[in-house]
This record gives C-alpha cells, structure tokens and sequence, in this order.
C-alpha cells in the first residue's frame, strides 16, 4: 500500500450513459492537491456545487449509492469510488455533467485502465489510515447480513454471498492485496435477477440498463413471449437464454463474477468513510444498505479514536512509517554539517508546511557543557532545529535546492515552554504565514515533545542562490 497521497498526472474525461437515469454523462477526472480527498461537481447546475464523497451524504440506496451535498445529488458513485481505492487514488475532483457517472460496461475496469493511463502523482504528504486495533461489527438480522472489521497492517476483504439460486448458489471473493484490485476485481459487472428486472424499470431506475453493461440472472423458466417482452426492454431484436441461465447467453468472466462484484461495491462504499482503511473486511451476503451502515460506524469509531489522538493542530509522527527524507536525503538540501545536524527525519512536507523530528540524546555533543549534571537542550539549538525544518519547506520550493542558502532575517514572540532532555523525540512544525515573495520567508515554528508545545517562535528567512566562482 501508498504511505504517501497520490492524485493523477493529468486530467482525462469519460463518457456514456448513467445505468438508473438512462442520460448520457460526461465525467472528468481532475487532479487534487494534498488533502482535498475525493469530490465530484456537478458542472450543469449553477454555482458548479461540490458533492464530498462522505457516508454522511448517502441519501439513497436504490440498487446503487447516491449521494446529495450543497444542494446537488450524485447517483451510483460505489464503482468510481472502488476504483479509485483500487489504484490507491487519494485526491481527484471529479467533474460531472449530468446527475449519475456513466455505467461504462458496469464495473470498475473502464475507470481503472483511464486512471492508470493517465498516471499517478506522488504528493509530499502522508497518507491518513484508519487502522483497525480492535473488531468492529454490523449485523442485520433482517437481511441476514454480517459484515465485521478486524485488525490488519494491510487492506483485505473477503465477501460470501448466497442466493439460494441454482444458477448462481453460494460463492465466496477475496481481495488480499488492494494492488490486485485491478486484476482480480475491477474487470467484474453488475448484475440482478430476472425477476428483479420488471420491478426494478416499474421504480424508474435501470433505465441506462443493457446487457452489454449488466448481468442477468435467469433463475426461473421463461417462455416465449417473455424473452419478446426483455428484447423490447434492452432494444434488441431478440434475447435468448441457455442452460447456464444467463439471459442472451453473457459469458461470465469468472465463475465467482457475482461475489467479486460484491467486493467491489463494498470496497466503493467503505470508501466513503473517508479514509483508506487498514483492516480485514470480512462480509457476509452485502449490500449498499448494510456497506453505507458499516462504512458510517467506521467512521464513528475513526472520530472516537481522533478524539483521544494529539490535540488539533499537532503533528502525527508515526516512527514505523518511512519518512519523506531521511538523513541523507535532508542533509543533501541542507548545507549544514555535523556538530549543526539537528534534524533527523521528515515526515511531512506539502507547499506550506513541514514537520520533522529530532532524537535527542546523551550523546549530543552540547550536554558536555549544556548543563553537566543537569543535561538541557539549549533553547536556541531547539529554534536552530526548528529552522533547519523550516529551511526544507523554502528549499523545496526551487528545482536545485543544493545551491541555494537560508539565511535568518528575524525571530519574533519566542517562547520556551517546557525543558527538551535526553530521551526526548520533539516533533517541529512550521507553517508559512504568507506565501514566499522576493525570497522571503514567514513561517510560525512550534516544537512538541509527547503532544506537549515545548517551545515556538515566528521566524523569518531569505533564500539566496549561492555564489559560483
């Protein structure tokens, strides 16, 4: 799995028809910045509002999710939705022109192959998971449906589904690696049964539905004048149906096509929790109902656990996650050397703000005087530190960051808070006040050590290429 965000290279447009609302759908795929996470925007209303994909926007669960926010609804958004956590997609505004995407051949693999081929952009931000440390479990009784989340260092889903049909009887899918999503699942169509159809165009929806772009399931005999009455539903001169029971013979792609179509509308719904998940999915006999009703009590877990994590504001260093850069790669941009090599690890860069950390310990060089018997870090080593961060964060705004210098205009309203001691690991953070002009940083500095501001300053910086003799 992607530790960092990811958005696509460049943007790319689709096109067909919506399965429920039968009208055609122009979709385009725009790049993101960090953080902006999945949106789509309905180009043809006025104002253009923005849809999030959220749990808490899900309005209807006719045979697919739609989801409704500022005023505008988007319909069946679970295949889109798969395939971007398929290809491991964090930020893309999505750009609609009508009120459903189109149904393409009714899986994932059209958006899929678009995403791959327009190319992935890593982004200098870490990816935010959810990790799953205990079950979390649904059930509904009324459906018969369990769907339960277990601890995992990875993204795993296992889907069983029974439809007391002889056609299709009892079949199980399983995703082990959500880089495979686009081998193993991806490529499999949406389907229903034969009579589900009737009803299904009595209620308005299905009217995009072909048998080019669904599966239907014939579990009972048929006449004639029936098969007349589908090939006039599915404009086609005549439909037929052999023993396999599959109406106009559609040769499945696997044998388990059915369930592992399943997975992949739980993995578009749990998607709207709003982050990748870290987790074994096990599910039994899912549905859009029972994913959106999972997908919202994971997500009210993710904000318990958000509640008990560091204050708002504090950056999340996870020591078991690769940093960004590490020591070779900092002290490449920086031109400083040891005993002033303050900073170890950064763990988050984007175009306004970095954060990195130090490990400070006995060893450091300055305790031999800084106070023997009373080892203290000094307060303006912190601030050095805290602007070695800093200088990252303005380096990495030019192509060659190796021949450019940093230099300190002025430090403003600096505070000590707390002493730094050996053992401590401080997690700095600097923010730009206003965006660079003429070389000129602001940037506000803060320094932690367990969630506690050990010490923050605003400081000011100028970059300058360096001399060539």
């Amino acid at each position: 799995m992607n530790t960092k965000q990811h958005t696509i290279k460049e943007r790319f447009t689709l096109e067909g028809v919506g399965l429920h609302t039968g009208k055609d759908a122009t979709m385009t795929f725009v790049p993101a910045d960090i953080n902006h996470g999945i949106k789509f925007q309905r180009v043809d209303l006025p104002g253009q509002p923005i849809v999030d994909a959220d749990v808490d926007y899900v309005v209807d669960l006719s045979r697919g999710t739609t989801i409704e926010h500022n005023g505008a609804r988007v319909n069946t958004v679970e295949h889109t939705m798969a395939a971007l956590v398929g290809t491991e997609v964090d930020n893309v505004l999505i750009q609609l022109n009508g009120p459903e995407p189109p149904i393409m051949d009714g899986s994932s693999m059209p958006f899929v192959l678009a995403i791959e081929k327009a190319g992935f952009e890593e982004q200098n931000a870490m990816r935010n998971f959810f990790d799953v440390t205990e079950a979390i479990s649904y059930k509904d009784e009324s459906r018969n449906v369990e769907i339960a989340a277990l601890p995992l260092d990875d993204y795993r889903l296992t889907v069983m589904v029974d439809y007391n049909s002889p056609v299709l009887g009892s079949q199980h899918a399983s995703l082990t690696d959500i880089r495979d999503f686009g081998k193993e699942i991806a490529s499999c169509r949406t389907f229903c049964f034969l009579h589900e159809l009737e009803m299904l165009y009595k209620q308005g929806l299905i009217q995009g539905g072909d048998l080019n772009n669904a599966i239907v399931v014939v579990d009972r005999v048929v006449d004639d004048s029936e098969l007349q009455y589908l090939a006039k539903l599915f404009n086609k001169d005549t439909v037929e149906v052999k023993n396999e029971g599959i109406l106009n013979n559609v040769e499945l792609r696997y044998k388990n096509e059915p369930a592992r179509h399943k997975l992949l509308d739980l993995v578009g719904d749990l998607a709207l929790a709003g982050r990748p998940i870290k987790g074994q999915i096990l599910a039994a006999r899912p549905g859009h109902a029972a994913n959106v009703a999972f997908a919202k009590k994971l997500k009210k877990v993710m904000k318990e656990q958000e509640k008990k994590a560091l204050p708002k504001g504090i950056p999340m260093y996870d020591p078991s996650v690769q940093p960004l850069l590490d020591v070779n790669q900092i002290y490449k941009m920086l031109p400083h050397r040891y005993p002033f090599c303050l900073i170890d690890k950064i763990f988050h860069l984007d175009e306004t703000s970095v954060a990195g950390i130090k490990n400070v310990t006995i060893n450091e060089p300055f305790f031999q005087g800084h106070f023997p018997g009373n080892p203290v870090m000094p307060g303006v080593l912190q601030i050095e530190a805290m602007a070695q961060t800093g200088g990252i964060l303005v380096l990495s705004t030019v192509p060659d960051p190796e021949n450019h210098w940093t230099y300190f205009l002025s430090i403003e309203n600096c505070r000590f808070k707390k002493m730094v001691l050996p053992g401590d690991t401080v997690v700095f953070s600097c923010e730009l006040l206003a965006p660079i002009k003429r070389g000129i940083a602001k940037m506000h500095g803060r320094a932690y050590v367990a969630g506690n501001i050990v010490c923050e300053a605003v400081m000011s910086a100028y970059i300058v290429r360096k001399e060539t003799k």
